[in-house]
């Protein structure tokens, strides 16, 4: 208890300082590399995601109702910072491609970019030289607004927010797992990184940056995600909201709205997640999907491709699809036989695995209509069966496999090896894949000018002034109709 007690003192200090104190020049060689690579992976499927149904009614609806200047991720209208970062996270969040961390079950990032570039794009960034050492609050009862800072930062300072809103994220994640039964949608603790980026970039000081986490994680959704997974919809994963919340409650305890304590960061067990702040770099730990759907089908996803790769047999002769994985896998879709729309089919199993064999591939188009419509991918959905494996289920959420069968027309029964997922820290993706990845996404809807604008300001961010500016106006402008 004693033990407790400290760790709980400890990270009441150690946790708004390290969002206070921060520098890039901290930051790991490595670190700064899996940086870029994840702001890379979120605008491609920002830039994917802008085209569908759920992030045309989000941005519309932010526009409309949550008015201000601050423009919205690839549409350009203004809205409030609170509003451009919500629809900015759910335009990642309508294509589930995005980076995520095995033990949160979820993603960081998808919330953190928009929060960060509506905080740039509103005007309260505050440039490093004027980030001095944190100022002590003033005495209960005469709590006054930090001001807002217009200054602008530098590509290194934002490649720093972006690695502070993972560390914190991640790890209110971690946390929250672990002290709660239910299991909870991301929005429920990336709103906490959010809300750290906008403590750091308003120069608030230790307590007030505790109750801005505070703030967060009690206004955060704590939507139950398995009820999405069941009957798949637009509310996804809750980060739209999330990313609303850390933006709002920056804003709320600037004004000195309090909050304290945020329990996933001081509760009594919640020390064992803090504890290596600085020595342990979480963001090194995300995974990258090879695929927009859901991570918990990617790895039958790879097992049929595998089998079709190895024997060159074409959909038209298979018979029968039966895939073993854990139990969460197994429960995609559950209440959604025949996937019509594109959030239904990112919450599939079979529906991804059919639809991979049919095209050979499984990008965005394959998720979207006209593709799942396609008859072939329906025949192939209703040959298909479902079985969980208690010896896969055991494994889960540290690890994700699974097995496929392929029974074709001659009689003949196809059998994968147990498969696991690709993109983990342990058999990463190659920079060559990533990079194929972002532009499969990007450039169908931006154009080849705009998406390679896009990466080179992305990779010159460390070493060109002006690179961060053409970044933000790429990334804010408006998507053409066609390109």
């Amino acid at each position: 208890m004693i033990e407790r007690d400290r760790a709980t003192a400890a990270n009441r200090a150690a946790v708004p300082q390290f969002a206070l104190t921060l520098t890039y020049d901290e930051l790991p060689a490595d670190v700064v590399d899996q940086a870029t690579r994840c702001l890379l992976d979120l605008i491609g499927i920002a830039a994917g995601g802008s085209r569908t149904p759920g992030a045309a009614i989000v941005a519309h609806y932010a526009a409309t109702q949550l008015g201000g200047s601050t423009r919205i991720l690839f549409d350009g209208r203004g809205a409030g910072l609170a509003g451009a970062a919500f629809a900015g996270a759910s335009t990642i969040d309508a294509l589930d491609g995005h980076d995520g961390h095995v033990l949160t079950k979820g993603h960081a990032g998808v919330a953190v970019l928009p929060a960060l570039l509506a905080y740039i794009d509103g005007g309260i960034a505050l440039a490093e030289r004027r980030r001095a050492a944190p100022r002590r609050s003033p005495p209960e009862g005469r709590r006054r607004a930090a001001p807002l800072r217009g200054e602008p930062i530098d590509g290194r300072e934002f490649l720093t927010c972006l690695v502070l809103g993972y560390e914190i994220g991640t790890r209110a994640g971690i946390a929250l797992h672990a002290t709660t039964a239910d299991y909870h949608c991301s929005g429920a603790w990336n709103a906490l990184a959010c809300a750290a980026i906008g403590g750091r970039l308003l120069g608030f000081d230790d307590e007030r940056m505790r109750h801005a986490l505070g703030v967060a994680e009690y206004f955060g959704p704590r939507g139950q995600i398995l009820r999405a997974c069941d009957d798949p919809s637009m509310v996804k994963d809750g980060s739209g909201w999330g990313a609303q919340v850390g933006v709002t409650a920056a804003l709320l305890a600037r004004d000195g709205f309090t909050g304290a304590p945020a329990l996933t960061v001081e509760g009594a067990v919640a020390g064992e997640h803090w504890h290596d702040l600085r020595r342990r770099w979480r963001i090194r730990e995300q995974y990258f999907k090879p695929y927009p759907v859901c991570r918990w089908a990617q790895p039958a996803i790879e097992a049929a491709l595998s089998l079709q790769r190895a024997y060159a047999f074409d959909a038209d002769d298979v018979t029968g699809i039966a895939i073993e994985s854990f139990r969460e896998a197994i429960d995609l879709g559950s209440q959604c036989a025949h996937p019509v729309s594109t959030d239904e089919a990112q919450y599939s199993l079979p529906q991804p695995v059919a639809a991979a064999l049919v095209f050979g591939r499984l990008g965005a188009a394959e998720v979207t209509p006209p593709r799942l419509a396609d008859p072939r991918v329906a025949r192939l959905i209703d040959a298909t069966t479902l079985v969980e494996t208690h010896e896969l289920s055991r494994k889960f959420p540290v690890e994700r496999w699974a097995r496929v069968r392929v029974t074709l027309r001659d009689g003949s029964t196809l059998a994968s090896e147990p498969t696991r997922d690709r993109g983990n820290p342990d058999n990463p993706l190659s920079e060559g894949e990533l990079r194929d990845k972002y532009r499969s996404l990007a450039v169908p809807v931006l154009g080849r000018e705009r998406a390679a604008v896009i990466e080179t300001a992305v990779d010159a961010l460390t070493t060109d002034a002006a690179a961060l500016r053409t970044l933000i106006e790429a990334l804010l402008a408006p998507v053409a109709a066609s390109v």
